[in-house]
């Protein structure tokens, strides 16, 4: 299936809202249209059993809408929304520079700040520097992301260590879940991972924030 045929796919559902799960949906948000046509900001074919992603951004929300389509029978087998899912590296200190961080690692921050610099607002200066390691910033689900972040910075597992021992170095996650019936659900880590975290000497944190409508009742 190309993406043409599961973006045509899509349109289809979104329009004649052929299952309950799309009607529930489009009654509380929107997607996005640019000329008319519906926004899809990934395809995602990472998935086995011929299952393939479409991820949707919702109107005036961080999260998606997230369709799912059988490739096999070329048909969508469920309709729902994915978190917007931060999964990133973050080394701070309040007594190294960036160039300090920057040279533990062979590794390219994605974003990064000096202490003592502006803040974005100009109002503030920054209490500590900072040095973020954010590989995967698409959409996606939340243990996909944490596998590419480790799978990421196992290429530098000494450089890591060091930022780790010699700065706060931690796996930070922040999710926007779409709120819908309240059950908000949780995130899984398997053994695998663990024992890659362990390995670099990672802890990891996470930040939970909801958003958008619930569902009528």
């Amino acid at each position: 299936m190309t993406d043409q045929q599961a973006i045509k796919l899509v349109e289809k559902e979104f329009k004649h809202k052929i299952l309950g799960a799309t009607e529930q949906y489009l009654e509380i948000h929107s997607p996005i249209y640019v000329n008319n046509q519906l926004k899809f900001d990934r395809i995602d074919r990472d998935k086995k059993d011929e299952l393939i992603i479409a991820y949707l951004p919702v109107l005036d929300e961080k999260f998606y809408f997230a369709v799912y389509i059988n490739t096999k029978t070329n048909e969508i087998t469920g309709v729902g929304t994915e978190a917007y899912h931060q999964v990133y590296f973050r080394a701070t200190s309040e007594a190294l520079s960036v160039d300090d961080l920057k040279a533990m690692t062979h590794l390219t921050p994605t974003k990064f700040w000096n202490k003592g610099e502006l803040r974005e607002s100009g109002k503030s200066r920054h209490t500590f520097s900072n040095f973020i390691i954010l590989p995967n910033p698409e959409p996606d689900e939340f243990e996909d992301k944490l596998k590419k972040l480790l799978a990421y910075l196992e290429q530098d597992k000494e450089g890591i260590r060091r930022l780790v021992e010699n700065a706060d170095g931690a796996i930070q996650v922040a999710s926007t879940i779409h709120k819908g019936n309240g059950m908000i659900g949780g995130h899984n880590i398997d053994k695998d991972d663990i024992k890659r975290m362990n390995d670099l000497g990672l802890s990891i944190n996470f930040d939970f924030y909801v958003s958008g409508n619930s569902f009528k009742e």
